[in-house]
């Protein structure tokens, strides 16, 4: 029954996800656009009933998830097994670290969690070298996380030759996304100025 509503809320939250995502590589077009479909995307996933919804399965899946780790970690054998472990590990450190983050934000500060909210930790001094890989690698975990998942669910449909290019296709295509997202992010492909309300320590 827990694997049952893991893959429910992780369903759920996916959903969320690809459009979070989605909200990013639009980053590509510069921030207003970015800024534009988030103000639209908001009025879904901030809606009053969405929102608690949402933050609700986000701690079902860290609880959850470590508690799978905790108790199969012994059991894991091969790539596949223990990137799984690894990936949904490293998410469930994200899903805390950042959803605190962009609550703190919202509430103390008051600050719009928007482009330039993501954007400041890749600009102030040496936090780069913290958050490149920590946004990196958090969408890298997510499509490594969904990959392994779904070469489990599809073993008794597709040969395993098959089934491993298709997991590390995926997480190939994650890895590509998260480094595409922190280079636009960056400001790689056109200047990006942090506003000086999101500069805690100076950008």
């Amino acid at each position: 029954m827990l694997h049952r509503l893991h893959r429910i809320s992780a369903l759920l939250i996916s959903l969320y996800i690809l459009g979070h995502l989605t909200n990013h590589l639009i980053a590509l077009e510069g921030v207003q656009a970015h800024i534009a479909f988030m103000k639209s995307y908001r009025q879904i996933y901030r809606a009053a009933l969405v929102e608690p919804l949402l933050l609700g399965c986000a701690l079902f899946q860290v609880g959850s998830g470590i508690t799978f780790i905790a108790r199969r970690w012994g059991q894991r054998h091969g790539f596949f097994d223990r990137a799984q472990a690894i990936s949904g590990g490293y998410l469930a450190f994200f899903l805390l670290f950042h959803v605190g983050a962009v609550l703190y934000g919202r509430t103390v500060p008051g600050l719009d969690t928007n482009f330039y909210f993501a954007a400041a930790g890749l600009h102030l001094g040496k936090f780069p070298l913290f958050f490149a890989p920590y946004y990196a690698l958090a969408v890298t975990a997510y499509f490594t996380h969904v990959a392994c998942g779904l070469r489990w669910l599809l073993r008794e449909r597709l040969p395993p030759p098959l089934r491993d290019r298709a997991a590390l296709g995926v997480m190939s295509l994650g890895l590509l996304l998260g480094v595409t997202i922190v280079a636009t992010f960056s400001g790689a492909f056109y200047p990006v100025r942090i506003p000086a309300a999101y500069c805690f320590s100076g950008c």
